[in-house]
This record gives structure tokens, sequence and C-alpha cells, in this order.
């Protein structure tokens, strides 16, 4: 019998023969919640409310380092043993890779996938986050033109690479993969958290737009987007 875990103090835990997220429903957030719902995998959803600072608790910062949702725990983890995982990026691939799907298994196409996934973990991500940050929430707190226009630029950019790799392909590597779950949540959150739909002028993006409106059909979206919110 597995002792209590500090983070259980704060978030008890039903079941640990299930997968256990910690999280809030931020683009971050939505892509495991996402990936748990396409995989039929069965978990419990903890909401880590980050605008009280919960995600700094010593509970929680047990078994997240750098104090960042999401984190997935898996009391069944390699050899039976349990494991903690930060960074949504990685936890993709655990459960991709637990599952047995969403992550192709031949070698070309797998590092074809792994190449999307890291491109939206060090471009997209935190490209379009410190865009929000200045269109949004630091608005009273900077009043210099230059990070707006430099993030604003930057992700438009971005859009541009994704608009150019989906043309006569309905997912970033042709079925969905990973690499759609870390990506969308990003690009949706343009409209739905930012309200930045018009400055960006989606409709620029064609290709970006249809991929979106398949993503965002996914009966396993409609679920996710609600978890730990």
């Amino acid at each position: 019998m597995l002792e209590p875990l500090l983070i259980e103090s704060k978030w008890p835990i039903a079941d640990r023969r299930k997968l256990q997220l910690f999280s809030l429903a931020t683009p971050n957030g939505q892509k495991v919640a996402f990936a748990l719902e396409e995989l039929g995998l069965q978990y419990e959803a903890h909401t880590v409310r980050i605008g009280q600072g919960e995600q700094f608790s010593e509970a929680f910062k047990s078994i997240s380092p750098n104090a960042k949702i999401p984190i997935l725990l898996d009391f069944d983890g390699p050899g039976g043993k349990p494991i903690s995982l930060m960074e949504s990026g990685a936890i993709l691939i655990y459960l991709a890779e637990k599952a047995g799907k969403l992550l192709p298994t031949d070698p070309a196409r797998r590092f074809e996938c792994l190449e999307w996934l890291f491109f939206q973990v060090a471009h997209v991500g935190p490209m379009f986050g410190q865009f929000g940050h200045f269109f949004k929430y630091a608005k009273d707190k900077c009043d210099h033109p230059y990070p707006l226009e430099r993030y604003t630029n930057e992700s438009k950019r971005l859009l541009g690479v994704l608009d150019t790799r989906l043309t006569e392909r309905e997912y970033l590597v042709d079925d969905f993969s990973i690499a759609d779950i870390a990506t969308f949540p990003w690009v949706n959150a343009l409209g739905w958290a930012y309200g930045a739909s018009e400055i960006f002028r989606m409709t620029e993006f064609p290709n970006v737009q249809a991929w979106l409106a398949r993503c965002a059909a996914r009966p396993s979206f409609q679920t996710a987007k609600d978890v730990t919110k």
C-alpha cells in the first residue's frame, strides 16, 4: 500500500488506479485533458486555482518543481512504480506511448510528429502567451508599443507557418496526433481567451481556420475544454 502523498492533503485522490490530472483549463491545461479524452484513458481531474496561487503551495510543488500546471500523476508508471510528470509536451508523449495512439510508430513519422509538437512548445505557446499578456493582461502596466508589436508580429508569422503546413492536409502530421492536441488550444485561445481574432485577421489563414474547426468539433475536446474549468 502506497503512503499518502503530500499532494493528497489538498487534492484528495479517490482512485489510484486512475491517472491523476492537476490542472486548470488554460491552453496548456486543456492539452492534457484533450489527450486523455481522445485516448479514452480513465482519470481524475483536480482543479488548481492558479489565480489564487494554489500552484505555489507546498502540496502542489511536491509534484511540480516549477509550480506550473498541468501535472500528471500515474501510480502505475514505468515498472509499476508511481511517476509524476510536469511539462505538457512530455505528458502528451507519455500518454501517447502509454495508450499506443496519437504518436506514429514509423520512425520518420514519429519524429515528424515530435518536430511539430516541439514547434508548439518552443514557439507557439511562448509567443502566443506573451502576446496575450501584453494585449490583455498588461495594458495598464506597459505603455511602450514594442512588446505588443513584437509578439503580435511573431505570432502572425507562426500562424503563417501553420497555414502553410496545413495546405492540402487535415492535420499537422496528416493523421490527428499529439501535435494537433498541443497546438490547437493555443491557436483557439486567440479568440476565446484574448479576444484577438480581428487583430490577427484570421480569415487570412484559411487552412488554420479549417483545422481549428476540425479540432474543435472533436467530441473529446468538447468534453476536455470544461475539465478543471
